[in-house]
């Protein structure tokens, strides 16, 4: 499984690069803040709503300490997509949060 930092991730999106970030925790969470830009796909419905997502690019998958992102990502891989998991989820985000 690809993986990148909750440092890594914000010093790509401090430099104003493209990135498509999931964030696959429940509603309720993401309410409390999430990373600017993200979008939100619980992890539950990532199967029925994987269909929205463009396999050429590549996806930042996100939940608040990196297990269920780490199950997005493999279900996510194992149907051809191209995504990275953020070790430590939003614990670990220190960057600027809508």
């Amino acid at each position: 499984m690809k993986e990148k930092t909750a440092m890594e991730v914000e010093l790509l999106v401090n430099q104003g690069k493209v990135v498509n970030i999931i964030d696959v925790r429940e509603a309720h969470e993401v309410a409390m803040g999430r990373i600017p830009g993200s979008e939100n796909i619980p992890l539950g419905l990532i199967e029925f709503r994987m269909h929205e997502l463009d396999k050429s690019k590549e996806y930042v998958i996100v939940c608040q300490s990196g297990g269920r992102s780490s199950r997005a990502v493999n279900f996510l891989t194992s149907q051809g997509f191209n995504v990275v998991n953020m070790e430590g989820g939003m614990l670990s985000w220190t960057g600027e949060m809508e």
